[in-house]
């Protein structure tokens, strides 16, 4: 048993929030509800349509309810391993601090009730949008993957999707007054238990930090650079497969030199999304620089430069918000 390094009100303030906000999948989010394709899903903070300025409306809007579609399915799957990760952490204070324990526990059970609310939300999608979309990246297989490495560095990943989630939301989906009602709520219901969350993963990651030597943090930062690099393959399999997708049904033609850039902005949406939004939150860089070594620290910044060139520009709303 590990004794606990962080306060017990800091647990205890997490599980009054979550009570607080606590919400059930079709009381409060779906209440009957389907997709209204009239409209698009992911705002184009997010979609990066705006780079593409000879695509028709209908086919922008195709585009953004593509990408909110895949949007949807990649956080149902990285909450797969989120819910794994704070199981053996839960564990760790089964016998000791209780209101850690309760904290992890309702966490636990939240990430799962978003997993069900995702599935949910594919079922709908898949059968009111055009047949042939295809998910890139199996759940089960990447939970395992991820799941091989560091509880530091699966702390460290996790604590960025949670960070750039709340960004996402505040900053683009929450701003945009022209998006399916229904896939702004399921984002609105999943922020404010994700808000929580985040708190968290910041706790846990700090008292698994305090526990490394500088050699074994040195290993978590290069298994935190790999996981890194294994979620922009899942990006590209994803991109490719939205890319060719848009293709199949979108009703306008595009030149080669189009398709070539819309399968590129699909791809550097998608980088954006999942990776530089939350690299870039100030949050997330002081609690990650807070722990590491200078070298350490150009390790993250050089593996890191090539993706954060593209994001869209300095003065973004999404990087400004946590």
């Amino acid at each position: 048993m590990q004794a606990s390094l962080v306060s017990t009100d800091s647990y205890a303030k997490v599980i009054h929030n979550s009570k607080r906000v606590r919400w059930d999948i079709e009381g409060d989010v779906l209440r009957g509800r389907r997709f209204d394709l009239s409209k698009p899903f992911l705002p184009a903070g997010l979609s990066l349509v705006d780079e593409l300025g000879y695509m028709q409306v209908g086919d922008r809007r195709l585009l953004s309810q593509i990408q909110g579609r895949s949007y949807a399915y990649i956080f149902g799957l990285v909450e797969r391993f989120i819910s794994v990760k704070m199981l053996e952490i839960g564990r760790a204070h089964a016998m000791g601090d209780q209101v850690a324990l309760e904290a992890l526990v309702r966490m636990t059970d939240e990430e799962i009730k978003h997993q069900e609310l995702f599935r949910r939300l594919e079922t709908l999608m898949d059968a009111d949008m055009p047949a042939g979309y295809r998910p890139a990246a199996e759940p089960n297989a990447v939970a395992a993957a991820v799941l091989s490495k560091s509880t530091w560095a699966v702390l460290a990943l996790t604590l960025h999707i949670e960070l750039f989630t709340q960004a996402h939301y505040r900053a683009s989906i929450a701003a945009e007054a022209d998006i399916c009602e229904l896939w702004r709520d399921v984002f609105l219901f999943h922020w404010k238990e994700e808000s929580q969350h985040a708190m968290l993963d910041e706790l846990e990651l700090r008292q698994e930090d305090a526990l490394l030597d500088n050699a074994h943090r040195d290993a978590a930062v290069g298994e935190l650079i790999e996981l890194v690099g294994a979620v922009d393959g899942i990006l590209q399999a994803q991109a490719a497969a939205d890319a060719a997708y848009f293709f199949a049904v979108a009703t306008g033609r595009f030149t080669g030199a189009q398709q070539e850039q819309i399968a590129a902005t699909f791809l550097k949406a998608y980088r954006w999304q999942y990776i530089v939004s939350g690299a870039m939150q100030p949050r997330f860089q002081k609690v990650l620089f807070a722990m590491l070594s200078a070298e350490q620290a150009e390790r993250v910044n050089s593996a890191l430069a090539p993706l954060l060139s593209i994001a869209p520009s300095e003065g973004s709303p999404i990087v400004a918000m946590a």
